[in-house]
């Protein structure tokens, strides 16, 4: 959970929508949040939502014609590893730029699920989502055919600055840096972020590679060519490998643009549940 979607249902729980007579928060989580991120849900969860935060995760049906199903499970039970991605990746294969399945997979498929577990059919009810006002092309364009709001953005316009300004009034807030995220190895970071990561942490990428060795053709690869995860189609290795050679570090500040190693960047990167696919 990210500190504008914590807002988001801050303010919710505070009953800022008073038109909603039934409200539901949910997390999905992929095993491959970052801590520091569960940790923040939980807080948010106890401090402002009284409770009602419902941790997902995904349950992958390996009959083809199944979308995922869910699991209920807690901060405490929520996964740390690579099985949820491991288990979508031997019925759909890996996911990257070309084939972007773990968003839906392993997000909108187990909130879908629960919300038709607990009576809401899809369509009979509205989703809200945690972008900004300065976020705008992470809207999607299918938005109103889908029921899906933004109050951030126009309701309630909130811009970066004015979230920041929230949560330092705060007694605790997200720490994570913009380059780590809250899915520590996301193939849509840029590999200027990638390699930033790789040199402070490599372990970060154990997962990813070990995924890349057992199953370079898992799931629906028609032509046979071995998947990787990230841009350009580097492998994790690659990633490892331009960790250790001369690059500039990305920092959140005084940035420098280069249209390979930052490809992607910004708001686009994002692990949006109801993005354009």
């Amino acid at each position: 959970m990210g500190e504008t979607s914590a807002y988001l249902a801050k303010i919710i729980a505070d009953g800022a929508m008073p038109e909603y007579d039934e409200v539901i928060f949910v997390a999905a989580n992929t095993g491959q949040e970052h801590e520091k991120s569960l940790v923040f849900g939980d807080y948010i969860d106890r401090t402002f939502l009284g409770g009602r935060l419902v941790w997902l995760e995904s349950v992958v049906r390996h009959n083809r014609r199944e979308a995922c199903g869910h699991r209920i499970v807690t901060f405490e039970t929520a996964h740390r590893g690579g099985d949820l991605f491991e288990s979508m990746i031997q019925k759909y294969g890996i996911p990257n730029q070309s084939y972007p399945h773990c968003t839906r997979s392993l997000k909108l498929d187990p909130i879908t699920s629960y919300a038709r577990s607990i009576g809401w059919e899809s369509g009979s009810y509205d989703t809200a989502i945690g972008i900004r006002k300065d976020e705008g092309d992470r809207i999607s364009s299918k938005a109103a055919k889908n029921r899906i709001i933004y109050p951030l953005v126009s309701r309630f316009p909130m811009e970066k600055t004015d979230i920041n300004a929230f949560w330092d009034k705060q007694a605790y807030r997200l720490e994570i840096t913009g380059y780590q995220g809250n899915c520590v190895w996301c193939w849509k970071k840029t590999l200027r972020k990638h390699y930033t990561l790789a040199q402070d942490d490599p372990k970060i990428y154990d997962i990813p590679a070990r995924l890349e060795r057992e199953y370079p053709l898992a799931g629906h690869n028609v032509d046979g060519t071995p998947r990787t995860f990230f841009r350009g189609n580097q492998s994790t290795q690659d990633i490892l490998d331009g960790a250790g050679k001369p690059f500039k570090r990305f920092h959140d500040e005084n940035r420098v643009y280069d249209d390979k190693l930052d490809l992607g960047g910004g708001c686009g990167e994002s692990c949006e549940v109801y993005a354009d696919e």
